[in-house]
């Protein structure tokens, strides 16, 4: 028997404290390039997300934004699910933890829309929308 409240629906998902993203930022705190830190710690939604926002942003490659953020929204995925998500409900964007996954899916709807890909564009938005945020709350943590 579910013990989510179904007026409100499930319970947000946190992220723990420790992991990948966690030992990314103390990578890039430290100065370690965001480059580097793929190495260090590849399961970090946040780093990939990083390269995603870069390449957008400063290279002005949406194709290597596009990869850069799959990779970070699958890895962030994959997180959420270890996290007891189940595939819908809140995902808060103000618990440091989630910023990476979000982040991410924020950078794939973009590089989506940049090269075209307008419904993955929409569904990524829809996404953030139905995990409590939204495109702008989630591109002020940047």
């Amino acid at each position: 028997m579910s013990h989510e409240n179904l007026l409100d629906g499930p319970a947000p998902t946190l992220l723990p404290a420790e992991g990948p993203d966690a030992d990314a930022r103390a990578a890039l705190t430290g100065g370690t390039p965001a480059r580097d830190v793929v190495a260090l710690a590849p399961a970090s939604s946040l780093v990939w997300a990083l390269l995603a926002e870069r390449a957008l942003a400063d290279d002005g490659d949406p194709v290597a934004a596009y990869a850069y953020a799959r990779t970070g929204y699958h890895r962030g995925l994959d997180a959420l699910r270890r996290a007891g998500w189940r595939g819908r409900g809140p995902v808060p964007a103000d618990h440091a933890p989630n910023q990476g996954f979000l982040r991410a899916l924020l950078a794939l709807a973009e590089a989506a829309d940049a090269i075209g890909e307008t419904e993955e564009a929409q569904r990524c938005e829809q996404f953030l929308a139905d995990s409590g945020t939204s495109a702008q709350e989630v591109a002020g943590l940047r």
